[in-house]
């Protein structure tokens, strides 16, 4: 994960210094969930028989419901591809972004 070294506090929870409260946490997360989903079909349309976007999606709204905890949230979906994997990816996600709609 790509963090900038001093983070907004706005985005850092009550409990770790920030301001950021619970229920605006849970919002925040189902936001997030809600826009992955918006795009989620280009992905799936390049990678069908890769599950991790769905599944963390599916997390994060578990994780509003108080179905699972943060942690096992955070690393829904996070298995890393191999470097064959990888590659293949980033120039097949380059292709689908590109191509007309």
């Amino acid at each position: 994960m790509i963090l900038p070294k001093v983070r907004d506090p706005r985005f850092i929870t009550l409990r770790r210094g920030g301001s950021l409260t619970d229920p605006d946490h849970h919002l925040l997360a189902l936001w997030a969930a809600s826009c992955a989903e918006h795009v989620l079909h280009q992905f799936e349309s390049v990678r069908p028989d890769d599950p991790r976007p769905r599944e963390a999606i599916e997390h994060a709204r578990a994780w509003v419901r108080g179905e699972v905890t943060m942690t096992q949230a955070r690393s829904a979906g996070a298995s890393p591809p191999t470097r064959h994997e990888a590659r293949g990816n980033a120039s097949q996600s380059c292709q689908a972004m590109s191509r007309p709609r």
